[in-house]
This record gives structure tokens, sequence and C-alpha cells, in this order.
């Protein structure tokens, strides 16, 4: 018999995996190439070139015991030694290997920091919209999520709302940037605010609060926008980070948390964060990953193809009539639905093949999520789909 919160898990599946699995089951009855998978966050674009040669001379060049074997739980220490100097060199920080955890994925790296921070009842704050599975990392070890609601302007930082709902069970904000599902990018002076607040919350709570960055689409940013990084504009701020975007490898799951020497209890959050590691069963990164990576810093995917399917997406919805959010990074459209039940909007679309995930999901109900990680070819042969349910919902271009 299992336990009610593994029931309660079951029950309340992810929306996106939901809609992945369903595409599967639709392509059967229409086929595959009559379906639009808009769903799942899954990169289309390959690896760089780099990342399989480094595979392939780290397993014909080195001792099988290093490369399979065990190693410190934070990770291989010229792994971390490599990235902390990269960081450094391009964001002026100043951190060193000791400062970084080798994690699988962000996903792993934001688990550790909740298991590390939260007693049973402490609170986490998240700004909607944002990535649904937090509600789970948080649950996860006792804590309760915050919801700060969504600024339907702009879909940035709701900061007017969030001084009333920090309390003393306060331990962590998460902040997700470039934001999924929307694509925001918040900017330096939106985050230099945050941290304020914080500041002056932190002085009347008595203890501190810590801002989790999730940052696995730091890279995949359009138009010369710039992702600030959040570790030079906030003190008690980490970075969780994977390469499963920037690097294509999302089934990897291989990324890091960067823990800075400035934030309150340093040593005792970082020794926590490797131990937590440790006891969740992740015990340390995949070690061939680690090693890949440390020869592939500064290989980037290709942000040009993700950039000219955002323009065709966006332009092609708003021509048709919908309202959208211009993303600015990651690669996620966030479109209001017609219909205040976004549902309504997402079953409509199902009938015509496309797949996409209803805003609730996000803690922004009344969107809908559209992933454009896909061919350029199915975004172009989605687009009448698009039409279709425009029509059949009443949109009208203006």
């Amino acid at each position: 018999m299992i336990s009610s919160y593994t029931k309660e898990l079951v029950e309340k599946s992810s929306e996106i995996r939901k809609m992945f699995e369903e595409g599967k089951k639709l392509a059967e009855k229409i086929g595959k190439e009559n379906v639009f998978d808009f769903s799942l966050g899954n990169p289309s674009v390959a690896p760089p070139a780099k990342v399989g040669e480094a595979i392939k001379d780290i397993i014909d060049k080195e001792a099988p015991g290093f490369v399979h074997g065990y190693m410190a739980n934070a990770g291989h220490p010229q792994v971390r030694e490599a990235i902390a100097d990269d960081l450094n060199k391009r964001f002026g920080t100043d951190f060193d290997g000791t400062d970084l955890i080798m994690t699988v994925g962000a996903a792993g790296g934001l688990n550790i920091m909740m298991r590390t921070l939260l007693d049973p009842g402490d609170e986490v704050i998240v700004f909607a919209p944002f990535f649904g599975e937090y509600r789970n990392y948080i649950r996860n070890f006792g804590g309760n999520i915050v919801v700060v609601p969504a600024d339907f302007e702009d879909l940035k930082l709701n900061l007017k709302a969030l001084p009333d709902l920090i309390s003393e069970k306060t331990k962590a904000v998460i902040i997700n940037n470039p934001n999924n599902p929307s694509g925001v990018v918040y900017g330096e002076e939106e985050i230099k605010e945050l941290g304020s607040i914080l500041s002056s919350a932190e002085e009347r709570i008595g203890h501190p609060i810590y801002v989790i960055s999730d940052e696995p689409y730091r890279e995949l940013v359009y138009d010369g926008v710039t992702v600030p990084f959040v570790t030079k504009c906030i003190k008690n701020s980490i970075v969780a980070y994977s390469y499963s975007k920037s690097l294509s490898l999302p089934g990897e799951r291989i990324g890091y948390v960067a823990i800075p020497k400035q934030i309150d209890d340093h040593d005792a959050v970082r020794d926590g964060a490797i131990a937590a590691n440790r006891v969740l069963g992740f015990v340390n990164a995949p070690s061939l990953m680690q090693l890949a990576i440390q020869e592939c810093i500064g290989e980037k995917t290709d942000v040009e193809a993700y950039d000219r399917n955002r323009k065709l997406l966006y332009n092609g919805l708003v021509d048709i009539g919908f309202e959208c959010i211009k993303p600015q990074g990651a690669f996620y459209i966030l479109l209001k639905s017609p219909d205040k039940d976004e549902k309504v909007f997402t079953e409509t679309a199902k009938n015509h093949g496309i797949l996409t995930v209803a805003g609730t999901s996000f803690g922004c109900p009344g969107f809908v999520r559209i992933a454009y990680c896909v061919s350029e070819d199915t975004i172009r042969r989605a687009l009448p789909g698009f039409k279709e349910v425009a029509l059949e919902l009443g949109v009208k271009k203006d």
C-alpha cells in the first residue's frame, strides 16, 4: 500500500508529462505527422559536436576506475574549479571549486537545497508564473509553498505583493530566470529591488532568506538581452544550474549548485548541501558527464534556431489574433486563452492535433504554455490549426 502523499503525487501527475503521454496516444490514432507537440521542453537542437567528442575521448583515454568510479560527493574537484573559473571570468564573481556542488541537473540542485534549508512547516516563496514541480520539491521536505500572484501586465516579478507574504517561517525564495513558462527575463534593477525587500525582511524576522535562482535557460536569450547574475545583486543568493538546455543534454541530468562565500552561514549551507546530495541518494552527479562538461566549457547550443522559432511562432500567433507576451529567453510562449478556462483552449487545440499545457500548472490560470523547442516545420504546419482554434473560440484579429 503506497503512502497517501505518493498517491496524491500519482493522481496529480505533471500536466506537462500528462500532455506528452497523450501525444503518444494521439499519434497512434491520427498519425505522428499530424500531431504538433508543444507540451514538453525537450530541446530539438542537437548538442554541440564537442560534447560527443569529449565523451569518446574520455572513455578512450582515461582509466575506467577514474571515469566510472566514486569521487567526493560534491563532484570532481578539477571540474568544479574549471566551472568556478569560467563563472568568475564571465560574471566577475569570486567562486572557487569548494563553492560548487555538481548535481543531478538543476532539479537535483533545488532538491538538495530544500533538504538543506527546510524544517517542516517552513515556507518557500515563488513568483507566478513558476515551474509547477516547485510545489513538489518544496513539499518533499515538509515545506509549504507561498505563491506571489502574477503581474499579468508584463509577467515580471510582482514585488509589490511580496512584503505581505514574508513571515518568520520564510526560509527561501525561488526565482526562475529566464522564466519557464513565460520566457520573461528579470532585469538587474528588478533583482536588486527583490534583494532590498528581502534584506529588510531579514532584519525584521531575524534570520536569512535565501534566494535560489533556477537558471537552466541562462544562455537562451534573444535581442541582446542579458541575464543578471544573481549573486552580484543579492547577498544571500544561490544558483542552481543545468546543462540540459544550454548544451541540449536534458537526459544526462548534469548541473551544479553555486554557493557564494558571501551568504550567511556559508560553510554550514555548503556542507549541508553536500550531505543532502549524498543522503537523498544522488551520491554524486554522473562522473562521465562531469568530465565531459569540463571539456565543453564555453560551448553553446544553436540559440539562433530557437530564435527563428520564437519569431515564427510569436508573429504567427499574434497575426491570428492571440494575445501573448513576447519571450526574451528560454523557449516558451505564454498565450492568453480566449476562454477564461484555459482547458477549453487546450482541449480545442488537441482536437486539431496541437498539444499545449494549461497555465494553472504554473500558477497562471487563463494562460497556456507553448514550447517552441520543436522543428521549424512543426511550427509552420501547426499555424493553420492554431487559426482554426482561434475561429472556434471566437478570436477576432484587430
